[in-house]
């Protein structure tokens, strides 16, 4: 008859070998303080204290000579028996001299003492008090022991799970959800109709990185540029900025990418994670396109490869995009403002897909190069090649310049 197991927290974490072998200690230090307890308990007895004579000729009277008026009868002594003849009657080897015997009977002092140690003068009973403590300070101890051993083996079998790999498909704005349309699902479909071998990454696991402080201080610089200058000139448009973007949802686009995002661009997604539309107003930008945000950025490189594999027909050389290239902003006119991470630098692609390697007419060689560059033209009405940016209606307003 099967009982239902109406504890199946506490059957699992038993059959964790680290707890048996906890509980295995605990049963053997009861198991030996019983015993000690024994030991000291035992005691001779009272009568045999008293008469130590009388006990010792009760021990040697035979068990049949012990009833009362039984007296034993005389058990004749045996002869000792004869001892064999020694042979051969003197060493083969020699008798040893009296050197030899003193040469091999020296011995170590070490062993001297260990073969016949000293006697030692009688320990001095302890008292009732000092007993009483060391046994409660004892029993302190063993807890402490008890407790350590028993919160490690807790954590190893709650929380010390190994790490796993797994894929799963992940639910990514489309490329205009900045402007207000719905969202779609890209998991394995979209990959297995790829032929560019970098539109086909391998598989890893979500990973969060920690950007180092010296390159989100540099870029956060020039993110206070800007936002002094949208709050002074164009406050409609600094509404638009986005929020932080969350270490792990840029950890889950670059493992939807394949592709390990540029330290200086996750520092700007941790600052905004692209821009979003406020009552009409006009988004911020960089040379006329919206950046984009974490998700976003995923979901665009995703496409852009189904439509290179669309076009190219297989052939990843045949049209502008590649891989390893990833859209950071879009425009109005479909073109996207990339990051180009075999050469380093920014471009864009335009819609019918070819490349130009110098946006604006300049090159640029980073995303935090783009945000330098942009801060200074707002600062000193400059401009960034033939894009310059300027003000209408209290919003942000790229215009070309010759």
């Amino acid at each position: 008859m099967r009982f239902p197991d109406t504890l199946p927290g506490v059957r699992r974490m038993i059959r964790n070998r680290g707890l048996w072998c906890v509980l295995a200690l605990v049963a053997a230090a009861v198991v030996a303080a019983l015993a000690a307890s024994a030991v000291r308990s035992r005691r001779t007895p009272a009568s045999a204290g008293r008469h130590p004579a009388l006990a010792a000729r009760f021990r040697r009277r035979p068990a049949a000579a012990r009833r009362v008026g039984v007296v034993p009868a005389a058990v004749p002594a045996a002869a000792p028996p004869e001892a064999p003849p020694r042979w051969p009657e003197r060493p083969i080897l020699g008798t040893p001299t009296a050197k030899d015997l003193e040469r091999y009977a020296t011995r170590s002092p070490l062993l001297e003492s260990l073969a016949s140690p000293s006697p030692r003068p009688p320990r001095k009973p302890v008292d009732e008090a000092t007993r009483r403590r060391l046994t409660r300070w004892g029993g302190v101890a063993l807890a402490v022991v008890l407790l350590a051993a028993g919160t490690q083996v807790m954590e190893s079998a709650v929380f010390s799970h190994p790490e796993q790999t797994r894929t799963e498909a992940a639910v990514y704005p489309s490329i205009g959800a900045d402007y207000g349309t719905s969202t779609e699902s890209l998991g394995e479909e979209s990959s297995e109709m790829l032929s560019d071998t970098d539109c086909r990454p391998e598989r890893v696991p979500a990973r969060v990185r920690k950007v180092p402080p010296k390159v989100t201080r540099a870029v956060n610089r020039q993110w206070r540029r800007i936002e002094g200058w949208l709050r002074k000139n164009a406050p409609r448009t600094h509404r638009t900025l986005g929020r932080p973007a969350r270490p792990r949802t840029i950890a889950a686009a670059e493992a939807a990418t394949g592709r390990r995002f540029p330290d200086d661009l996750r520092a700007s997604l941790l600052r905004h994670d692209g821009s979003v539309d406020v009552q009409d107003a006009r988004y911020f930008g960089f040379l006329g396109t919206a950046p984009l945000s974490a998700s976003t950025i995923a979901a665009s490189w995703l496409e852009m490869c189904a439509f290179h594999d669309a076009i190219g027909d297989g052939d990843p050389g045949s049209v502008g995009w590649d891989g390893s290239m990833l859209p950071v902003g879009y425009g109005e006119t479909s073109n996207y403002l990339v990051i180009d991470l075999v050469h380093k630098k920014v471009g864009e692609i335009d819609l019918e897909d070819s490349m130009e390697s110098e946006p604006g007419g300049i090159r640029i060689r980073s995303y935090y190069a783009l945000l330098k560059a942009t801060a200074d033209a707002m600062e000193t009405g400059g401009s960034v090649g033939y894009w310059q940016p300027g003000v209408l209606n209290g919003e942000l307003d790229w215009k070309i310049v010759q």
